[in-house]
């Protein structure tokens, strides 16, 4: 800490809390905001404060948004009737980069993970099955990522969703390397990986 205000240590602190940010970092933002760049500064606290007070998760697809449903959602254009399972927002919009899918989501917010207590109940799966199993759907993608668990999470999902009838069931193909996430996969690779999906049920 810099031992010359109790503010700015506060400040430099505070920046911490962000992933990949440590102290080193967080006091070059810091001094970066104050020296240079106060206005900047005043944006960034106004936003935040809003987007923490106003943001929450859609109701249809748990993606953050300020409205009750969301854009993509809402968006009369896109095809309601295929579903892209993914585990996080990043996620979403790795995919849209790719302009690939004109379908909707449903965040996970996660995977399953028993030793960190992460269950169905934290990536909101009941909700999921209720709605596929309404037959809102057609076409149901597995997403997830092909780490340990994000395989789990898909098999689990694959599991409960395998006896709903007329709904096929694909899964990313493999363009996205072993132990990856979508978030860090280049938009290339995503397209052929959507394009090339893999069949695991048909809707028959």
């Amino acid at each position: 800490m810099s031992k010359v205000s109790p503010l700015v240590d506060s400040l430099i602190e505070a920046f911490q809390c962000l992933p990949g940010v440590g102290p080193k970092s967080a006091q070059r933002m810091t001094l970066h905001l104050l020296e240079r760049n106060k206005n900047a500064g005043l944006v960034l606290s106004n936003t935040l404060e809003m987007a923490l007070e106003k943001v929450d998760k859609c109701k249809e697809c748990r993606i953050f948004t300020e409205n009750n449903i969301c854009e993509i959602c809402s968006n009369e254009k896109r095809n309601s009737k295929i579903l892209c399972i993914v585990e996080s927002v990043s996620d979403v919009f790795a995919i849209e980069q790719s302009n690939q899918f004109n379908g909707h989501y449903f965040i996970l917010h996660g995977h399953l993970s028993p030793i960190d207590d992460i269950g169905p109940e934290e990536l909101a799966l009941n909700l999921l099955f209720s709605k596929v199993k309404k037959n809102q759907v057609n076409e149901v993608i597995l997403a997830t990522g092909s780490t340990l668990e994000g395989e789990t999470t898909s098999h689990f999902i694959f599991d409960n969703l395998k006896s709903v009838e007329e709904l096929k069931i694909t899964k990313l193909a493999r363009g996205v390397p072993l132990g990856g996430e979508l978030e860090y996969v280049d938009r290339g690779t995503i397209m052929h990986a959507l394009s090339d999906r893999q069949i695991l049920k048909n809707d028959s």
